[in-house]
This record gives C-alpha cells, sequence and structure tokens, in this order.
C-alpha cells in the first residue's frame, strides 16, 4: 500500500478501541514534543522532572515530559505529550495504552517493551550539531537506541514475533524545531557555511537517512510531524523581535522558513512512499497552532505570546522550575512556558487531528 498523507491538523492495561485495527505499539523519536522522559537519564540540564511540569499528569507528578497533560473523558482518553504529542499519545486512544514510556527507563518490562516506547530526546533534532549543543540524544543515536530495543526483544520473545511486531508497529517523529531555533539561528555556526535553503535540504537529507533507517529495521507505518508556526514561540518572540517588553508579534519571517520547510519535507516524503509500498504520512500542525494564535478568542484564549510559567518570556525546562510563579488559569494560555504549549492548546489540536487519526489507524 502506497500511502502518503497530510495530516491537518493503567499504563498496562489495554483500552477499549474505538475502531479496529491491528497496531502493535507506538515507537517515538524526535525532541521535547515527543520526549516522554529520556533526558531524566542523560546528563544535561534540559529535563521537566520537577514542577510545575506533571501538574496535569497522572497524581500530579512530573515525569520530564515537558508540557501540561489532560485526558480525553471516556473511551477516547489520550495522554499528549508537548508540542505534538497528539498522534504520538494517541496511544491510549488507538488502543494500546494510556502513554509511551522512556526507553532509557532501567525499570521498564519485557510487556512494556512490547507495546511500545519512546526514545526521543528534549533539545535534539535532525542536524547532529543540535544535540550536542544542547548535550542530549542525537536522531542518529536514537535510531542506534532502537536498533538495540530490537535485540533485546529478539532475546525475549524470539526474531520472527519481533518482525512482526515491528511491521505491524506505529513510528512517530516529531523533530526540527531545535535545528532552526536553537542552532541555526540562535548560534552562528551553521549559518557560516549554510544558507537557510541549503540548510533545509541539509536536514531533509538527515530526515530520509533516519526514515530509510526504520525501514531497514522493519519499519512499515511512519508519521512524520512538521514545523509549527516557530516565529510565534514566545522565546523566539523574546530574543528575536525586539519588543520583548512591547506587542510581542510573530516573526513573520521565521514562521515562512517553517512554512518552507513543512512544504520541502512533504515533498520529500511523496518521493520516498512512491518508491516504496510503505505508508509514509505528513503531519501538519503548523496550521491547528496558527489557527489558535491569530484567532485566539474563538478557542478561549487570551494570551498567545508569554507562557505560562514565571515571566513567560524565556523559562523553559530548567529555567521553568519550582521557584517559577504559575499563572492562575493556564487554560487561557497558548502556551505553558515560552516553548510548549498547554493542556488546553493541546486538546484543539487533538480534536483538529482526530479525524485523520482515525482514518491512519483505522487502515493499520
Amino acid at each position: 500500500m502506497m500511502l502518503v498523507s497530510t495530516i491537518d491538523a493503567k499504563p498496562e492495561n489495554k483500552l477499549e478501541r474505538p475502531f479496529n485495527n491491528s497496531i502493535s505499539a507506538i515507537f517515538v523519536f524526535g525532541d521535547s514534543t515527543v520526549d516522554s522522559g529520556n533526558n531524566n537519564y542523560v546528563d544535561t540540564p534540559f529535563r521537566s522532572n520537577f514542577p510545575p511540569y506533571g501538574t496535569d499528569f497522572v497524581n500530579r507528578i512530573p515525569t520530564g515530559r515537558q508540557v501540561h497533560y489532560f485526558f480525553f473523558p471516556s473511551y477516547f482518553r489520550i495522554i499528549i505529550s508537548e508540542c505534538l504529542k497528539l498522534i504520538l499519545l494517541n496511544n491510549s486512544y488507538v488502543g494500546i495504552k494510556e502513554y509511551v514510556p522512556p526507553y532509557l527507563d532501567p525499570k521498564l518490562r519485557v510487556d512494556e517493551l512490547m507495546t511500545g516506547v519512546c526514545f526521543a530526546s528534549g533539545g535534539s533534532g535532525f542536524d547532529p550539531l543540535t544535540s550536542q549543543l544542547l548535550g542530549v540524544i542525537s536522531i542518529q543515536k536514537q535510531l542506534e537506541y532502537f536498533k538495540e530495543y530490537k535485540r533485546k526483544l529478539e532475546t525475549a520473545i524470539g526474531k520472527e514475533r519481533t518482525k512482526t511486531l515491528i511491521s505491524k508497529a506505529a513510528f512517530i517523529i516529531s523533530a526540527g524545531t531545535n535545528d532552526f531555533v536553537v542552532n541555526y539561528f540562535g548560534t552562528p555556526f551553521r549559518r557560516r557555511n549554510y544558507d537557510i535553503a541549503i540548510y533545509q535540504q541539509f536536514l531533509l537529507q538527515n530526515v530520509q537517512q533516519f526514515i530509510q533507517g526504520l525501514r531497514e529495521e522493519g519499519a512499515r507505518l511512519i508519521a512524520v510531524v512538521g514545523l509549527p508556526p516557530i516565529g510565534c514561540m514566545p522565546i523566539v518572540i523574546t530574543v528575536t523581535s525586539g519588543e520583548a517588553n512591547g506587542q510581542r508579534r510573530c516573526i513573520d519571517s521565521l514562521s515562512t522558513v517553517a512554512l518552507d520547510y513543512n512544504q520541502k519535507l512533504q515533498n520529500k516524503l511523496t518521493a520516498m512512499v512512491n518508491s516504496s509500498s510503505d505508508a509514509i504520512y505528513y503531519v501538519d500542525i503548523y496550521q491547528p497552532l496558527d489557527d489558535m494564535i491569530q484567532n485566539p478568542s474563538q478557542f478561549g484564549f487570551e494570551n498567545v505570546n508569554c507562557g505560562c510559567c514565571g515571566s513567560g518570556l524565556v523559562e523553559t525546562t530548567f529555567m521553568c522550575n519550582t521557584r517559577s510563579s504559575v499563572c492562575e488559569n493556564p487554560s487561557k494560555y497558548v502556551f505553558f512556558d515560552s516553548v510548549h504549549p498547554t493542556e488546553a492548546a493541546y486538546s484543539y489540536l487533538f480534536r483538529a487531528l482526530r479525524p485523520i487519526i482515525d482514518r491512519v489507524f483505522s487502515i493499520a
């Protein structure tokens, strides 16, 4: 089946599925938009395993996910982890488990490994330099961890069962924002040798190599998340706009870079799927987030350019901590910290993506 689609936008207990599908597991790769806690096991300051993170998670426990979580009622409860946990943690929605645990958690049992794990690392990107700058797990290393995971599973359940499980699993990839915000525009290193168009192509080559690596390991159903409107992230406005305490308008030129990259990413994925029988999906989160930011009152938001944590201007990860003040009503904010959306924003994102999620997982 050749398919590429634009998606506009009790952990151990299996939940009733809202539709029939044969998804065996969910595997997640990328950055803080989908990191479920791997950075807790890495020597890096870019962690979030402390309050106020986690206040909307089970038992209000900060697990290392850099976002507020929410539960949907009844059969489609789903936990989502920042900027996109959307499909990622459709997990419980598609009937596997409520959230994907971090692969580096040493306490994981075989039954937990079998239903999927997260290899993502907050601060990572497709450019190896991005993870080096922040001291986190590179995308390339995440692929090596998946190969290690595969060997562990083969030892536990056998090669044939492992092969079947992986062939029926969903693979979610969400990365790229740090490559632009932290690396390309935040440091001079890549700009010395790459203009923005060449850098985009460099990233896309790495995306292609990563996907090909997954396919060589047996992946057949892959979803790749595009970039958000990066020019509207509070930290970007603070650092780039020159009006940190003024009107705090989005930096349209930077969001245009994200849009351009997203289009090139779609073209790349289309070319890849046309040369194989695998299913590869592009997931558009740009438009749903941009709709919330440009038309906040339609969604019940009052603040779109500052985070709820601290001053809202620069706080994220270790800068948003137990000493930080937190706004009285996060549901009125699009962003919880200066990078990651609130539970309320994720709720609207899920609603925007739910029809296509149903379609994608019902064909599996």
